[in-house]
């Protein structure tokens, strides 16, 4: 066996032996798809490759390091609470949950909006990685019209912590720029995708699958989804 083939099997053995979510994350109520979010919750088994448990463990490690060049930078960031764990929240008898990167309870004073962020009160930090094309589309067009699940991702976090804005950042994993972008709470998508989550959890109490993003299982998204096979095979 090859060196790459050894790992790549070792990676998705620890990958598969992981204890898995038993609540709807804030960060996949955003998905096109809530039939595959059914799926997530339900533990059925995505097929998913080696590449792409490197490509989360790759954005985990760039986060801590985005992270420490804000605190070094002056930014009062906070990942962890007084109990050294993530801030997050849990709701509906832990069955809806989120963590959340980290709150930045200051800014330096030298940036202009340092006063007008101060009064806003703690402000959520979301951050993430990208390849240099998504990137580009995030910093011209803007979270919202280019990474809708981001920010609805956002929205859910600061209804629950009471919080009004974010500062979502995101690194180009190809030439290390940064893009910083104020997101401004939003009540209107934080409850309708509140009430999506409670929807699903209705539909899997009831036993119902919920329809699917497409009718054709030709559709990009369908032939990209990890559930591909038990969600068109199956049912």
């Amino acid at each position: 066996m090859i060196i790459n083939e050894f790992i790549d099997s070792k990676l998705l053995e620890k990958y598969l032996s992981q204890e898995k979510r038993d609540y709807l994350g804030a960060s996949g109520l955003g998905d096109e798809c809530a039939r595959r979010i059914q799926y997530q919750y339900m533990h059925k088994e995505p097929k998913i490759k080696a590449t792409t448990i490197r490509t989360f463990d790759i954005g985990h490690c760039l986060e801590d390091l985005v992270a420490q060049w804000l605190i070094d930078a002056g930014f009062g960031l906070r990942t962890r609470d007084e109990n050294d764990q993530q801030f997050g929240f849990s709701t509906a008898n832990g069955k809806i949950s989120g963590h959340v990167d980290g709150i930045i309870f200051s800014f330096p004073k030298e940036l202009d909006c340092a006063a007008k962020m101060k009064s806003q009160g703690p402000v959520l930090w979301e951050n993430k990685t990208m390849n240099h094309r998504s990137w580009g589309e995030t910093a011209k067009h803007g979270v919202f019209a280019t990474k809708f699940q981001y920010y609805v991702q956002v929205q859910l976090y600061m209804a629950y912590l009471d919080l009004n804005t974010c500062l979502f950042t995101a690194l180009n994993k190809d030439t290390s720029e940064l893009y910083f972008e104020i997101i401004k709470f939003d009540a209107e998508t934080a409850q309708k995708y509140s009430d999506r989550a409670v929807d699903i959890l209705k539909a899997i109490e009831n036993n119902e699958l919920l329809p699917r993003v497409a009718m054709d299982p030709n559709f990009f998204i369908c032939k990209m989804c990890g559930f591909y096979d038990v969600c068109w095979n199956n049912n």
